[in-house]
């Protein structure tokens, strides 16, 4: 059986985007909270470390950005990939790639679709705090072409660009148990960032 998806004017029913913010807004304020506890963006060696933690989860996420069933549903899926940027960002400020365990997903490991959409929502919904973060980027001389590029906003502005993934996301038909790994998935995704956190900053 297939669950309706309506917009939240509609019935009354909450779209999967706004379902799947409220279920993770806890984990989400507690990744918040961590990442601004290190005080990431008052120091460049600070930034380091968040970078780090920025390639390690993309890292995880860069195959869901190939998988062409998901491209079918989200058709600039591959331009959204940073991994790219990450990695040039960390290049500028001479950074080895960190050594870790195998990512969250690989091009040769099949995922059920929605665990995937929640880990999606995850990686795309940073771009919105992205913008706060490319400002205090900048304060440490970083930009869009030098350390920070992975900061930098889509050409079309960063809330279009959200709204565009979030109507795709919500255009995905799922089973009711699809829906229930979906949220699995964006809670997972939290917990990921969450662990490299922990392992990787003081």
């Amino acid at each position: 059986m297939t669950m309706t998806i309506t917009d939240p004017t509609e019935n009354g029913i909450r779209s999967r985007a706004k379902r799947l913010k409220a279920a993770t807004i806890p984990v989400h304020e507690g990744v918040d909270r961590s990442i601004m506890s290190t005080a990431s963006f008052a120091t460049l060696g600070g930034y380091r470390q968040f970078l780090r933690i920025q390639y390690l989860f993309h890292r995880d996420v860069e195959a869901l950005y190939a998988d062409t069933r998901l491209r079918g549903a989200f058709p600039d899926l591959a331009g959204r990939c940073r991994m790219a940027r990450v990695i040039a960002d960390m290049e500028d400020l001479g950074l080895d790639l960190p050594a870790t365990e195998a990512p969250a997903f690989t091009l040769d490991t099949p995922v059920d679709l929605g665990t995937a959409l929640g880990w999606l929502y995850v990686a795309e919904g940073s771009n919105m705090g992205a913008a706060l973060l490319r400002k205090e980027a900048q304060k440490l001389g970083l930009s869009d072409t030098f350390a920070a590029r992975h900061l930098a906003p889509a050409e079309e502005g960063p809330a279009p660009h959200w709204r565009a993934f979030t109507a795709a996301l919500d255009a995905v038909p799922l089973s009711e148990a699809e829906e229930a790994k979906a949220e699995e998935g964006a809670l997972a995704a939290f917990a990921r960032v969450q662990a490299h956190i922990d392992a990787h900053i003081a």
